[in-house]
């Protein structure tokens, strides 16, 4: 039950209501730093011929530092193209201006993503006033369905709760990836605002609890090496059988930790290229692992890979 007193404006009535588990899924690309067009046209299918619920192209996990707006483009139409319609398409909004993100948001329109991933702010820490003018403005611009993506371990900018009860009045918001990796939060928006917004977790540790607590939702990293065993995950909480999706978190643990990491991008690359679903080329600055720490990550992925839990009898 909401504790809030005020009526909290609704979205527009036209709008999804977003659920279920969304990767944000890696840019692929060739040796040589192009962008590898066929590689991700062979995963994005493959994540949802394994029963992901959506697709989040362009965001932090797919690089979007190093793309330019084009190829940002580019990679929302490939996963178009392969998604023709079985789920929705969403294009990651991290652009370092207002001005730019205008640019983005009615380009990506016009390709026909059915809706947007919104960083507040990127580089600048904008303070609240700053940010949230930051959404409206993108929010009118774009006029599609919108997931305020906030994030402030890795941004600094942080809504809380009473800006969300703010921008409830924003009709395009529909949705909110919380990463916070405070799982308290989860329980404040919906004392805040009800159902006024579809929440995603975006702390792949935090899954369970993050579903336990009401969550709609993954917007999930390790997806991109393992999309059967999230979709497990979540189907089975939906489902409130919590001792069976406990045994698959607890052994997922040791991989999701790799999301949580300031080379999260190179970690899933391995991961999808140790369960033969990907490469590990990345866009300079960043590089492959190397030397003890790659060792370091392969061995919990290998581990991951020889102890895979059976999912052939749980639905």
């Amino acid at each position: 039950m909401s504790t809030h007193t005020a009526p909290i404006p609704s979205a527009h009535a036209d709008l999804p209501r977003w659920a279920g588990v969304f990767p944000a899924v890696t840019t692929k690309f060739k040796a040589n730093e192009d962008l590898d067009i066929a590689e991700m046209e062979r995963h994005f299918d493959f994540q949802i011929q394994n029963g992901v619920h959506g697709l989040v192209t362009g965001g932090s996990l797919g690089e979007a530092s190093t793309l330019t707006l084009e190829e940002k483009l580019e990679v929302a139409a490939t996963a178009l193209r392969v998604s023709a319609g079985r789920v929705p398409v969403l294009a990651n909004v991290s652009e370092t201006s207002t001005r730019n993100a205008i640019r983005y948001v009615e380009a990506a329109a016009k390709l026909g993503v059915q809706g947007l991933m919104l960083m507040p702010a990127v580089l600048y820490p904008a303070d609240t006033r700053e940010a949230m003018a930051n959404v409206r403005t993108i929010a009118q611009a774009a006029q599609l369905p919108i997931m305020i993506y906030n994030n402030p371990v890795s941004y600094r900018v942080d809504l809380k709760p009473e800006d969300m009860v703010e921008l409830a009045d924003c009709e395009w918001l529909v949705a909110i990836k919380e990463s916070t990796d405070n799982i308290r939060r989860v329980t404040d928006l919906r004392n805040a605002l009800g159902t006024r917004y579809q929440l995603f977790i975006g702390v792949d540790d935090l899954s369970f609890e993050a579903l336990a607590l009401g969550c709609e939702g993954l917007l999930a990293g390790l997806c991109d090496a393992f999309p059967a065993e999230t979709v497990a995950l979540y189907k089975l909480m939906q489902a409130k059988r919590y001792d069976e999706a406990l045994k698959i978190y607890q052994w997922f643990m040791p991989l999701l930790h790799l999301d949580v990491s300031a080379k999260l991008v190179q970690n899933i690359k391995l991961a999808e290229a140790m369960a033969g679903v990907g490469n590990e080329h990345v866009r300079r600055p960043r590089l492959p692992l190397v030397g003890a720490e790659r060792e370091r990550v392969a061995t919990i992925i290998q581990r991951g890979l020889d102890t895979r839990p059976d999912l052939s009898n749980l639905f």
